[in-house]
C-alpha cells in the first residue's frame, strides 16, 4: 500500500506530470527537463529523483550524462495504467505542447544542453 500511495502523490504535481508527459516523448538529461519546462536545475533535479524513487523512471550514464527515461521494462500493473493515464491527459494540454517544443530545440553538445540555434553556432565555430 505505501508504494501505491507514494505513485499517487508523485501524479498530484503538475511539474511531476509535465517532466513524464516529455519522458514518454524520449529519454532526458536534467537539463533538457530545465529547458523543455523552463524550470531551475534544482526543481528538475527533484522531479527526476522523486519520479526514479517512485518507480516510474531509469536511470542510465552516459559519460558525464544522467540520462532519465520511463522504465518501460519494470513498470508493471497500476504504474502502467497510471502512466497511460498522465498520456491521455497531457495529450490536449497546451502547456504539455508548449514543453514539447521547446524539448525538440534542445540538445546535449559536449558537457553541456544548449537550445537548438546555440548548438548549431558551436558545431559551426568547431568545424
Amino acid at each position: 500500500m505505501r508504494e501505491t500511495v507514494k505513485a499517487f502523490k508523485v501524479l498530484s504535481d503538475e511539474t511531476k506530470l509535465r517532466v513524464l508527459n516529455i519522458l514518454l516523448e524520449q529519454e532526458c538529461c536534467v537539463c533538457e527537463v530545465m529547458q523543455a519546462l523552463e524550470i531551475s536545475q534544482s526543481r528538475a533535479s527533484r522531479c527526476l529523483t522523486t519520479l526514479y524513487d517512485a518507480g516510474f523512471l531509469t536511470l542510465r550514464k552516459d559519460g558525464l550524462w544522467s540520462l532519465y527515461s520511463i522504465d518501460r521494462d519494470g513498470i508493471a500493473g497500476y504504474r502502467s495504467q497510471l502512466l497511460e493515464a498522465v498520456k491521455e491527459v497531457m495529450k490536449n494540454d497546451k502547456t504539455a505542447a508548449l514543453d514539447k517544443k521547446r524539448l525538440k530545440k534542445s540538445q546535449r553538445v559536449g558537457a553541456r544542453c544548449l537550445e537548438t540555434s546555440e548548438a548549431n553556432k558551436v558545431l559551426v565555430r568547431k568545424a
